[in-house]
């Protein structure tokens, strides 16, 4: 498994962005309603919000952009893919409801002003979005990836960005699975298609 020599800012020429995926209440607070497919316990035992909070605070130190994103529909569900085995539950059990407690970015790694949140109805973050339009805008060549799952909206995310032309660097210990041994398999995967680093090794630490 690949991994990073050194922050991503020690070369002048790139340009990175963190990206913040599906770190959801629904998925990773305990009284979400997919936090008990162990998602919630995969971030604790992990101390994946606190590795994701600690991105974001050097991120931001040091003047890398932080864009969120987050998955979810509208309260008609007008959205929602009625076939897919992922969002079956969501429209049936009330789930994902985009501007609800549900769909609200985790208290611990709360966008500060300014800072974009993208809502997107499928597992890609690029898919029906303008989160490329805000990369481009930015000038930004290089993506940084935090999130749940690793194996869907992660592994999604690294495969779009690298046939957009981005670099991709995924962050391990700031994402999570709902089981160790699937996030452990997704990021062998991972692997083949960017840089499989950590938090400390990604990005500088606050002066």
């Amino acid at each position: 498994m690949s991994t990073n020599s050194g922050s991503v800012t020690g070369n002048g020429s790139r340009r990175p962005a963190l990206l913040v995926l599906d770190l959801i209440n629904e998925i990773v607070h305990p009284d979400g309603k997919y936090a008990a497919d162990g998602y919630f316990a995969q971030a604790r035992d992990r101390g994946v919000l606190e590795r994701t909070a600690e991105a974001i605070a050097r991120a931001r130190a040091a003047d890398i952009p932080v864009i969120y994103v987050v998955v979810g529909f509208s309260a008609n569900y007008a959205e929602w893919p009625a076939g897919s085995p992922v969002f079956e539950k969501a429209r049936p059990d009330g789930r994902l409801q985009l501007g609800t407690w549900a769909t609200q970015v985790h208290d611990a790694l709360a966008p500060e002003p300014g800072e974009p949140v993208v809502a997107k109805h499928r597992i890609s973050p690029f898919h029906g979005t303008n989160l490329e339009l805000l990369l481009r805008t930015r000038e930004i060549d290089t993506l940084l990836l935090t999130g749940v799952s690793t194996e869907l909206v992660v592994l999604t995310t690294a495969q779009a960005g690298h046939d957009l032309d981005f670099r991709v660097q995924v962050l391990q210990d700031a994402t999570l699975a709902g089981d160790a041994e699937i996030h452990e398999a997704a990021l062998k995967v991972l692997a083949r298609i960017a840089t499989v680093t950590t938090v400390e090794d990604a990005l500088p630490k606050p002066h």
